[in-house]
């Protein structure tokens, strides 16, 4: 009887393995991508391992005969120049070059944009998830990635709330839209934002506040003026590349993802509190 699930080792930095881990798969769900790199480390140290992890992803799925490729993104990869009031859709490819995007952003728009490069004219078939800020539960306190956020505000980190806010997606949401995106005929050759309602911090805070009970008295309810946040920013290192988002709202739609696969994001304070309680249960905060 053949085991319903098995493991394979691979790295995006590294040839060897791909060929073994996609043998006689018929989908592929590309998620993985450089995060956790060392503060400091230059846009290279993300972008290399994200661009050419992505062609070796998609180079051996090719080589299989994969049927299709589900890339994660991120929604960051449609968002116009700052203060252009445009919208932020699938038809949209950000500029990497624009001062407003991180190296890990960077990393992102390159690595997507090599995987349709890539992809042009090939039998296998690639589609993109394009995801907001992602919370929800936790399986481990490691390596959290944007539910830090979380995690920080349930612990009272920061005293004092920037304004910045987020398009939130809920894991379980995000993780079942890939599913829908690998097998609907419809979602080949297409690109999808994946994200539900827009928050300020201040609202995921009072959310944390009132829906913890005694675990969010330590929540931070203080908010920081943007002016001051602004001049302290090229003083932190978490706060510099934030800089740019500070007190805007940027306009985004994922109508595309609810007409063509029904996506039906929970609703935000959901996603925060179950994201929060996963955090204390794993100790995390």
């Amino acid at each position: 009887m053949r085991a319903a699930l098995s493991f394979a080792r691979a790295d995006l930095t590294d040839d060897d393995g791909w060929a073994e881990a996609v043998s006689g798969c018929t989908y592929v769900l590309h998620v993985a991508s450089p995060l956790g790199v060392a503060t400091g480390s230059g846009r290279d140290a993300y972008v290399r391992p994200a661009r050419e992890g992505t062609l070796r992803v998609l180079s051996a799925a090719v080589d299989a005969g994969v049927r299709r490729v589900v890339m994660t993104s991120a929604a960051a990869t449609t968002r116009p120049p700052l203060a252009s009031g445009l919208v932020s859709d699938e038809t949209r490819w950000t500029d990497p070059d624009d001062p407003q995007f991180d190296n890990y952003r960077v990393s992102k728009i390159l690595a997507e944009r090599a995987a349709w490069a890539f992809m042009a004219g090939k039998q296998t078939e690639l589609a993109t998830v394009l995801p907001g800020a992602v919370f929800g539960p936790v399986l481990a306190a490691d390596n959290l990635g944007s539910v830090r956020i979380i995690g920080d505000l349930v612990a009272g980190r920061p005293r004092f709330l920037p304004r910045l806010g987020f398009w939130v997606v809920d894991v379980r949401d995000l993780a079942d839209l890939h599913v829908t995106a690998m097998i609907a005929p419809e979602a080949a050759g297409e690109r999808f934002i994946a994200a539900g309602d827009f928050q300020w911090m201040g609202d995921i805070a009072a959310t944390l506040r009132t829906g913890l009970g005694p675990d969010g008295r330590k929540v931070p309810t203080r908010r920081l003026p943007t002016t001051l946040v602004r001049l302290l920013a090229p003083l932190s290192a978490d706060l510099k590349p934030l800089a740019p988002l500070l007190g805007r709202k940027f306009a985004l739609t994922s109508e595309k993802a609810r007409r063509v696969l029904g996506f039906a994001p929970r609703p935000v304070s959901t996603t925060v509190i179950d994201c929060a309680r996963s955090l204390i249960a794993a100790g995390g905060r």
